[in-house]
């Protein structure tokens, strides 16, 4: 079994046919992140062990290739991992460092250890997310034999793959429009056979309650990060008052609240990530599952 920080996927390493797959490492440049993707397996024409490089967009032409090969229709592909985004934690690295002249030394060296971790988490789960997405397709027993997954776990150079062009964007949308209109002109038709109407009720009510848990879920995330900032804030006027307090007992009291402020701040913001990844993020897979289940049957 191995195990994840989102979900848990099954594979039995001692079958002949296992692939094993996890990321080893990655590396953030500017604007990409290159993922070292390492492989183990048995498969004769496979070799036992490889490690290759790997960034987001081939990950993105992964997902496509298996989503529009016909040979699979009726599968339910794993969702593509979403794109790496650390704009706003460059952002704020970027204002504390204009900002630094105005901070005392421990001041900067405080806010600039909070962003690094933020960076850190936000750098983790998007590593997460990635290595489950092929973990999943390795679990499939269809998938796992596609020639592409194969190719993209052992070819060593780059895959020299291209996003879609505006074209095949708007394409994309397109077919995603006309099932939409598909799915509101077949749900007031009735369809003849009750078990299969039945079966179509309840997936398209239990995607509905995903859908809310799912949003509700990244709210309460949202709120929790917004008040580890909160605590972060008062901990740091409540430190800035210490300093210029004349009276030496109360100055000792208000970094003393400052220090709990800071650790409350820290308690809080490892339970919005922990959130985050074992709840929001598994609320979001169970979402686009149950979505391109109802593709098949509509």
């Amino acid at each position: 079994m191995l195990q994840h920080r989102t979900e848990e996927i099954n594979v039995d390493l001692d079958a002949d046919d296992a692939i094993s797959v996890d990321i080893s490492d990655a590396l953030s440049e500017r604007d990409k992140v290159k993922y070292t993707v390492h492989t183990k397996t048995r498969l004769p024409d496979m070799h036992p062990e490889t490690s290759v490089v790997r960034e987001h967009e081939e990950f993105l032409w992964l997902h496509s290739v298996l989503d529009e090969n016909e040979k699979y229709a009726g599968f339910i592909v794993p969702p593509a991992p979403p794109r790496p985004d650390f704009d706003s934690s460059r952002e704020k690295l970027q204002k504390l460092g204009e900002g630094e002249a105005t901070m005392t030394k421990e001041e900067f060296s405080k806010m600039k250890q909070e962003l690094e971790q933020d960076y850190l988490a936000q750098f983790k789960k998007t590593v997460a997310m990635h290595e489950v997405f092929l973990q999943r397709i390795a679990a499939h027993p269809v998938f796992r034999q596609d020639s592409n997954f194969r190719v993209f776990l052992q070819y060593e150079n780059e895959l020299s793959v291209r996003g879609k062009n505006k074209k095949e964007v708007v394409e994309s949308l397109w077919k995603r429009f006309t099932q939409s209109a598909d799915e509101v002109l077949l749900s007031g038709q009735r369809d003849v056979d009750d078990f299969f109407e039945n079966e179509r009720n309840y997936l398209v009510e239990y995607n509905t309650h995903i859908k809310d848990a799912a949003s509700k879920a990244e709210k309460v995330v949202k709120l929790r990060k917004n008040v580890a900032e909160t605590y972060a804030k008062i901990g740091d006027c409540l430190e800035r008052m210490a300093r210029v307090e004349p009276d030496k007992l109360l100055a000792r009291t208000e970094m003393r609240a400052s220090d709990g402020m800071f650790k409350l701040k820290k308690v809080e913001a490892r339970s919005a990530n922990d959130e985050e990844l074992k709840l929001t993020d598994t609320l979001m897979y169970f979402m686009r599952d149950t979505q391109a289940a109802k593709v098949c049957i509509f």
